[in-house]
């Protein structure tokens, strides 16, 4: 084969060669390159463009390529054709009638995108299914919420584990696989053979085809999509990862991590580190990364092909295996990450992140919520001034600041009992918990349903192998 040289011209040089060369990338792109092809062969089959026996025996010879070595060409589509042309001969050419490299990298990439979107989808049920267990053992264990970074008011773990899996639940809206179809459009202006794209479409378990064809060989939308998709799951992942690594501290204390997952130090022996949620947030920055480099990659190029969109291969082919190595650490971790009750009891003791319940509970007493709101405030200094914790406030005191202040009022300034008050929906009350773990359930059925609906590799090969000519 003449790799990578211009019609009926010389070879390229072998720096140029190896300098274009994409194979080393998109040689993980063998199996959605074949499954194009076959799905391609059966089409050109039965529309009589190219002799049933020969698409046959084409056919047996694209199931031989997974055992053998690519050879150094200029990307998988031609590595691939140069070993059915060892095999084949002349007529191996056929395949490519009616295709060209650009509408086949479009297909190969979506086949990836689509296959990757149902793993993820398979770990974001299996996270969100977690999230939902855990919060029904942890709805009794208590400790601050922040805002600021600052204790703001009294939360449960389960609360922050439907907060966790809130976040996660939104990411389905972004991993949805493409629905298109690219083949059959061929370099830029489709072909004047009689094709029948909605046949390969079929065949491919796809829901449309693309509209036009100078669009759709520079189209990387979907992996734009995708890697914003992917990036927003890990966005998430970082932020989980820094509450665990911040409630791990002895400055805080609210979490413990099993041996199976705390790292020791190369120096100091007393170090737990969570090494694991560490690099599960630095990992990050890695699918960032990733978008970044698409989207400056498609930023000012012309209408059709162009060959920077080689460059897509690299951060598309990373991001997948990313995103789903990242949620399959984050729910092992989080497995083994012990809430403290008594540490997080023991912070909410002096009831300072009960104040608002205090301002609320004299706010329903007919006092205006704003003059309630100055009225704590004083109250809270007031207890400072005092070396007085707010759940221990002496109704005397309080009344030095305002005789409306109650027995009542000030019993508010209890952490067990505002949690429980809250029972809006989103609140913490037990039954708003139970409203959100049950909520977590649907959506992590509606990632398996999603994940079950999305057509798979290996199942599109068995039935590419036993469809008719």
């Amino acid at each position: 084969m003449g790799a990578g040289a211009a019609s009926g011209g010389a070879q390229l040089l072998p720096e140029v060669l190896a300098f274009s060369s994409s194979l080393p990338l998109d040689r993980a792109l063998l199996k959605e390159d074949v499954i194009g092809s076959l799905a391609h062969l059966i089409m050109l089959a039965r529309t009589g463009i190219v002799p049933r026996e020969t698409a046959g025996r084409i056919r047996d010879e694209l199931f031989t390529v997974f055992g053998k070595e690519l050879p150094e060409e200029e990307d998988v589509h031609m590595a691939v054709e140069t070993l059915l042309t060892r095999a084949l001969g002349e007529e191996a050419g056929m395949l490519h009638t009616a295709r060209s490299r650009n509408d086949q990298i479009a297909l190969d990439l979506r086949l990836h995108v689509r296959e990757q979107c149902a793993l993820a989808l398979h770990e974001l049920f299996l996270l969100l299914q977690e999230l939902a267990d855990r919060a029904e053992r942890e709805r009794d264990t208590l400790l601050p919420g922040y805002t600021h970074r600052q204790r703001a008011q009294p939360v449960s773990a389960a609360y922050y584990l439907c907060a966790w899996g809130a976040m996660f639940q939104r990411d389905m809206r972004r991993l949805h696989p493409p629905s298109d179809l690219p083949l059959g459009v061929g370099a830029l202006a489709g072909t004047s053979l009689p094709i029948d794209r909605h046949l390969v479409r079929k065949l491919l378990h796809f829901g449309s085809i693309t509209a036009n064809g100078l669009d759709t060989v520079g189209d990387r939308d979907f992996a734009l999509d995708f890697a914003y998709g992917a990036t927003r799951v890990l966005l998430h992942a970082s932020r989980v990862a820094t509450d665990v690594i911040d409630f791990a501290t002895s400055e805080f204390g609210y979490v413990t991590l099993d041996d199976e997952i705390a790292m020791g130090s190369s120096m100091m022996p007393q170090k737990r580190n969570p090494d694991l949620f560490e690099l599960i947030r630095g990992k990050c920055g890695r699918a960032v990364g990733n978008l970044m480099s698409l989207l400056v990659t498609v930023k000012g190029l012309p209408g059709g092909y162009n060959r920077d969109l080689q460059e897509d291969r690299q951060p598309l082919l990373e991001t997948g295996p990313l995103l789903v190595s990242v949620l399959r650490m984050l729910r092992l971790g989080l497995g083994r990450v012990k809430f403290d009750g008594a540490r997080g009891r023991a912070a909410l003791e002096d009831g300072a992140t009960a104040a608002t319940d205090i301002a609320e509970a004299l706010a329903q007493t007919g006092v205006p919520f704003r003059t309630a709101y100055k009225l704590t405030g004083a109250l809270v200094r007031k207890c400072a001034e005092s070396g007085v914790s707010l759940s221990r406030a002496p109704l005397q005191l309080a009344q030095q600041i305002d005789p409306r202040f109650t027995a009542a009022v000030l019993g508010a300034a209890d952490a067990v009992a505002s949690v429980a008050r809250k029972k809006n929906a989103g609140g913490t009350s037990r039954e708003s918990i139970e409203e959100q773990i049950q909520f977590l359930r649907e959506r992590a059925h509606q990632a398996k349903s999603l994940m079950a609906h999305t057509p798979r590799l290996d199942a599109l090969l068995r039935e590419l192998k036993e469809a008719a000519l």
